[in-house]
């Protein structure tokens, strides 16, 4: 195959761009069912399951099910942004769950199980606000309350024990 250098700039910038992945985090309840929902998204390349939003390092389950250490169930999604959009990964967020139950999702209820977003950077946080002010009105209709889902700067996450990882797939 012949390759002049401006075609070989063009693949190397290609191939550097395509391999930039990003984070979003996201808390919606228990995150078995989160996580199920995310890894089968299109343009997801990963996730994990664990705490954030706490005031513990490295917490337990057992630690974390007290309501004692702030933290969130939470996932962790690791993203290919030409694959998939912040803002679609936010609609799947709003969709998999009722955001308008304070620290509560279908039968388990506790701090840990509340509805949040932890932002990454200045883009994602003005985005889910964006997104969170233009669904109201339709979550006040649904569920007849507003959303409730904290927007928040991306703290420590702490990634939870290895049978909480991909528990669907492996149950």
């Amino acid at each position: 195959m012949d390759f002049n250098f401006l075609d070989t700039r063009k693949l190397f910038i290609k191939i550097n761009t395509s391999e930039v992945m990003k984070k979003a985090t996201f808390a919606a309840g228990c995150f078995w069912h989160v996580e199920e929902v995310f890894s089968k998204t299109p343009g997801v390349k990963s996730t994990q399951v664990g705490y954030t939003g706490g005031n513990l390092e490295n917490p337990t389950y057992e630690q974390v099910c007290t309501d004692r250490t702030g933290h969130a169930e939470a996932i962790e999604v690791e993203y290919e942004p030409e694959e998939i959009s912040y803002k679609e990964l936010l609609k799947v967020f709003f969709e998999n769950h009722n955001p308008t139950t304070p620290n509560r999702q279908g039968p388990d209820f506790g701090i840990q199980y509340r509805s949040a977003i932890f932002c990454h950077d200045s883009e994602q946080e003005e985005l889910a606000k964006e997104i969170k002010e233009k669904l109201n009105p339709i979550a006040k209709e649904r569920f007849g309350n507003e959303i409730v889902t904290e927007i928040k700067s991306a703290v420590p996450f702490y990634r939870a024990e290895e049978y909480h990882q991909k528990y669907f797939q492996k149950h």
